[in-house]
């Protein structure tokens, strides 16, 4: 009875070794878990960029607006009956002279 006993207390540790610390035991699967989360996520990732681009390419074979849209956009053009103007923002100038005040505090330190 003890050789049976024997037996079957090796044959469980065995099992044990093999489930939670071989190469194809319980980390290799969380690590198999994780990889199939990471790709299920940037294939929809993906998925939603082609349907963006189907649309994208449905909307220029279908009118002439998509196009224009574009060349405004990407390749600054505009139309024949069109004038272009552009607003450039004012900036403040890095080296203004400084006020007469102001000349005035620094001369009398």
């Amino acid at each position: 009875m003890k050789w049976l006993a024997v037996a079957l207390i090796t044959v469980v540790l065995m099992l044990q070794y093999r489930l939670w610390l071989s190469p194809d035991g319980v980390r290799e699967v969380t690590r198999l878990s994780a990889a199939v989360d990471r790709q299920k996520s940037e294939n929809g990732e993906l998925t939603a960029r082609n349907q963006q681009l189907v649309a994208e390419v449905a909307d220029l074979k279908a009118g002439m607006s998509a196009i224009e849209e574009r060349a405004r956009s990407e390749l600054g053009m505009i139309g024949r009956n069109e004038t272009f103007y552009q607003v450039v923002p004012t900036r403040p100038l890095r080296n203004a002279p400084a006020a007469p005040e102001q000349r005035r505090q620094t001369a009398a330190r």
